[in-house]
């Protein structure tokens, strides 16, 4: 069974804004999201964010929600782990 991938405006616009190596190595842990949305390196993450997980991709961090009744992941954030929990 695997996911579709769906991803926020923002997300994706500023997925284009970060540098070609970092790009494909976030695009990479994104399609193995779709076999397996919870694997070992992603964590909950804790507070007001429930069901949001998290997982690192050297100093990237990708933000995400899975609904598993639709089988999706929606990506809500890719950003620098300085910017990322800021909002």
């Amino acid at each position: 069974m695997t996911y579709s991938i769906e991803f926020s405006s923002s997300a994706a616009k500023a997925l284009t804004r970060i540098n070609k190596p970092f790009q494909l190595r976030i695009v990479g842990v994104i399609e193995f999201l779709t076999l397996d949305p919870r694997p070992p390196a992603a964590k909950m993450l804790r507070g007001g964010e429930h069901g949001r997980w998290h997982v690192r991709v050297d100093n990237y961090r990708i933000v995400y929600a899975i609904e598993d009744d639709q089988l999706l992941v929606l990506v809500l954030r890719v950003a620098h782990r300085r910017e990322v929990y800021d909002r």
